[in-house]
């Protein structure tokens, strides 16, 4: 059951902006699992070499990582001040 946020969701809400980037990144992290694991498993179930699936698992991976960064240690989830219209 996906979780559900007490208030209306708002981008300017600190914990809403924080809990979307989780959300992100998980999706981020499940679809990289589901494309590597089944590429690997067809590479070696089919004794093929493709020699570019290693370079795109690291490349994916080190973009993996660079989004949790982002979100662990760059992001800022403070408050945003009102603009004036």
């Amino acid at each position: 059951m996906p979780p559900r946020w007490p208030r209306k969701p708002d981008r300017k809400d600190p914990a809403y902006r924080k809990l979307d980037d989780r959300m992100n990144f998980a999706i981020h992290v499940a679809i990289f699992a589901l494309c590597n694991s089944g590429l690997w498993f067809f590479h070696n179930l089919n004794m093929v070499t493709w020699e570019w699936l290693p370079w795109l698992t690291v490349g994916w991976m080190v973009v993996v990582l660079g989004h949790l960064i982002y979100i662990s240690a760059i992001a800022n989830y403070s408050e945003i001040p009102p603009t004036s219209t």
